[in-house]
């Protein structure tokens, strides 16, 4: 069941997260953009208030909360609804697919990708945002979710299990760089470094065979 109930009562919160963090924000835009391969037809799965999608150029999204699709439709994107399990889009009609921070709310991370290796045309990339499980900033939110208005539902990834999962759904070439290195939100430095374990905030690219 899509985990959107913080995500319809507070979105008014998380509209004000970017705000009151916008150096992290435009880290994490940077760090995306490290991987991000020429697009014509893309979607960001989770689009949310279109937070991601604007800056990077994607007009269209999928997007199971009510409430942020009202959002981002207010901002002139495109939304569909739908769950990442059950992608609501033609097989190979897209040449990327944007997914930041939504695999923590997806019920089943194994389905969702292989949804995104179907409606990927063959050369086609995805690419994934999470916060790594496996850093200070990840650890912090693992030990204290039950006390967040948005990540108490969520499962935390390191970027290891995030590399099997899209291996399994037949993704290949995965790259991956990091950004967010410091032990906690107030004391953050930014910069795009390839591989993981160090920042925070990790991007995986994969391509369809």
């Amino acid at each position: 069941m899509p985990k959107t109930a913080p995500f319809d009562t507070y979105t008014d919160r998380y509209e004000a997260w970017f705000e009151k963090h916008p150096d992290l924000y435009r880290w994490e835009i940077e760090a995306i953009e490290a991987l991000l391969p020429y697009f014509e037809d893309a979607v960001e799965i989770g689009i949310g208030t279109g937070r991601f999608a604007i800056p990077l150029g994607i007009r269209t999204g999928v997007e199971p909360s009510a409430q942020m699709a009202a959002r981002a439709m207010e901002k002139g994107l495109e939304v569909i609804p739908g769950t990442a399990e059950e992608l609501p889009l033609t097989e190979e009609s897209v040449d990327l697919a944007l997914m930041v921070t939504t695999i923590c709310f997806v019920d089943d991370p194994k389905r969702a990708f292989e949804e995104i290796h179907r409606i990927l045309k063959p050369g086609g990339s995805v690419l994934v945002g999470f916060v790594d499980r496996e850093t200070p900033l990840g650890r912090f939110y693992l030990e204290h979710k039950e006390e967040s208005r948005f990540y108490a539902p969520a499962t935390f990834f390191g970027a290891q299990e995030v590399k099997g999962l899209l291996e399994a759904a037949d993704f290949v070439n995965l790259r991956e760089v990091q950004t967010l290195f410091g032990p906690d939100l107030e004391h953050m430095e930014g910069g795009v470094k390839p591989g993981h374990g160090e920042g925070a905030f990790v991007v995986i690219r994969g391509e369809k065979a």
